[in-house]
Formats: structure tokens, C-alpha cells, sequence
């Protein structure tokens, strides 16, 4: 009996022991993990927490915290994506202002000094002070109506719309001047009657940016095309041209708010870098989509895709 007892004794005793030690080494995890987890948000690292441990609950924990740094690591390259972003909206905002209202002051002051003018070059300059001055003001709205659009304050009443026609108002409406330009325009609009739920108003605006847009960047290639085609889910709109295009690098980025081109800065380009991103917000109002395929002048071709109304 006392032998039992003995025995029983150290078994229990070896028991303790493995638990405290089992004990020491969970505390001895933890506390890595919690230096390595503080470690890596101070110093703002992409590491990942890596523990060997035969502790399933605490395997478990680790999966969950990697995948906490991972979200955390994608807001914050998110985040200084978007700072970036908007410092170069504010750079471009400022020269968009400041290059028409640079031309207003200095025209207002010569009018100002300047009293024996001919009445001639005074009414040149009172016209210019004007075209500056609406410059400001189109620049200004269009800002705004972007910041709506992104807000989700300016949800647009949705209806059913025949899309050929649509197109073929808006084709219609820069006859003349791609006429004018000596620029071959080809268009490719089907018979059938192609229904999609949206608004009359932002598919103008859609077409208006896109062709507009194909006109001031496009126009070397002395030709212009608009396309709707269908299949059985979607309806596409494709405006192209045979210009200079977009390079490869500049693709994945004209969407972005006020994002322009460097020789768009030259004023020859009446683009502030907002209709794009104003046409995207549009397009994805009414469940669509926009894509951009380049080849500089082979083939540039802005795509916006609509679900098909089937009634």
C-alpha cells in the first residue's frame, strides 16, 4: 500500500510538472507574440507573426493576428496611395486655378493703369477676362459634382433607356466639328433596339467625356470611332481612335481623381483630369463599368459596359 501511495505520489508530482512547465512555455509564447506584434506595428513592418506551437487555440490566434496585419498593412498602403492622390489633385487644382486667374488679375490691373486703351483691345481683354473667368467657374462645378458623385449624395434616377439612340445623338453632336478637324468618323451601331436601367443625363455626360476626350488626345490619328455591340448579359459602348494612346504605365491610372497626362498640363488640352473619373462614377451608378485598351497609334479604346434590359 505505501508503495502504491509513493507511487501515486510522484506520478502526481510528474503531472504538475509537466503542467507548470507546459505553463511556463505558453507564457514564454505569449509574451513573444505580444513583443513581436508591438514590434511590428511601431516600426510599422510587413512581418508576419511565425510561432512553431503545438497549441491549437494559439495557432489559431496567430492565423487571426496575420490576418489582422495583413488588412492593416493593405489600409495603410491604401492610405498613402490616397495621400498621394491627393496631393496631386491639389497641385493640379491649384494650376488649374491659378492659370486662368493669373490671366484675369494681370488683365484687370492693365484696364485698371492703362485709360487711354483702344476701345478695340479693351473689349479683347474684357472678353478674355470672361472666357478665364467661366474656365474657373466649369473647373469649379466639375470639381463639385466629382465630390457628389463620391459622397453618394447624388444617386440618379434610373429608368429604361435605348441605347442606340443615345449614341447616336451624341455622335451626332460632334458631326461637325470632327468634320471641321478633317478627322474619318466610323460608326458601328446596330439595328436592334438594346435596352439597359439608366439615365439619359449620365450616359450624355459618359459619351460627352469619352468622345471629347478621343477628340483633344486622339485627333493625330485623323480618325474616330464609336461601337455598341452586345452579347447575352452586357451592352457595350467602345469609343476609339488610332492617336497617340495612353502608355502602358499611365493605364491603370487615368481614373484617378484629377490624374492627367504631362502634356495635358499644356492648355492645348482643355483637361482638368476629372471627366474620366467623373465617367467611371457614372457608369458604376448604373452597375456599369469602364476599361481602357492602348496601343499609341494603333488603337485606343475606352469601353463601358452595361447590364442588358431584356424587356
Amino acid at each position: 500500500m505505501i508503495t502504491l501511495a509513493v507511487m501515486l505520489i510522484v506520478l502526481l508530482l510528474l503531472v504538475i510538472l509537466w503542467q507548470r512547465r507546459l505553463i511556463v512555455n505558453h507564457n514564454r509564447q505569449v509574451k513573444y507574440v505580444h513583443e513581436k506584434l508591438n514590434n511590428i506595428l511601431d516600426e510599422g513592418t510587413h512581418e508576419r507573426l511565425l510561432l512553431f506551437s503545438s497549441n491549437r487555440e494559439l495557432q489559431i490566434l496567430l492565423t487571426d493576428l496575420n490576418r489582422l496585419l495583413d488588412a492593416n498593412h493593405k489600409g495603410a498602403a491604401e492610405r498613402a496611395k490616397l495621400d498621394k492622390s491627393m496631393r496631386n489633385m491639389l497641385a493640379n487644382v491649384s494650376h488649374d486655378l491659378k492659370t486662368p486667374l493669373t490671366v484675369v488679375l494681370g488683365y484687370i490691373e492693365t484696364l485698371l493703369h492703362d485709360e487711354d486703351m483702344p476701345a478695340a483691345e479693351r473689349e479683347r481683354m474684357l472678353r478674355t477676362i470672361h472666357q478665364k473667368a467661366n474656365e474657373v467657374i466649369s473647373l469649379m462645378n466639375t470639381f463639385f459634382d466629382l465630390a457628389k458623385l463620391e459622397s453618394g449624395d447624388s444617386n440618379i434616377p434610373l429608368a429604361r433607356v435605348e441605347l442606340g439612340e443615345v449614341c447616336r445623338r451624341n455622335i451626332l453632336s460632334f458631326y461637325d466639328l470632327l468634320n471641321a478637324k478633317g478627322s474619318e468618323v466610323q460608326i458601328d451601331l446596330p439595328d436592334e433596339a438594346l435596352y439597359l436601367m439608366g439615365n439619359e443625363e449620365a450616359l450624355d455626360r459618359i459619351l460627352n467625356n469619352l468622345l471629347s476626350n478621343a477628340i483633344a488626345y486622339g485627333g493625330a490619328g485623323g480618325i474616330l470611332g464609336l461601337k455598341l455591340y452586345s452579347d447575352e448579359d452586357k451592352l457595350y459602348i467602345e469609343v476609339w481612335d488610332r492617336g497617340k494612346g495612353i502608355a502602358e504605365a499611365h493605364q491603370d491610372k487615368v481614373f484617378e481623381r484629377l490624374y492627367t497626362l504631362e502634356d495635358s498640363r499644356n492648355r492645348v488640352y482643355q483637361g482638368s483630369g476629372l471627366g474620366l473619373t467623373i465617367t467611371k462614377r457614372l457608369a458604376e451608378q448604373m452597375d456599369g463599368t469602364i476599361s481602357l485598351s492602348s496601343k499609341p497609334y494603333v488603337y485606343t479604346a475606352f469601353t463601358v459596359a452595361f447590364p442588358r434590359l431584356r424587356f
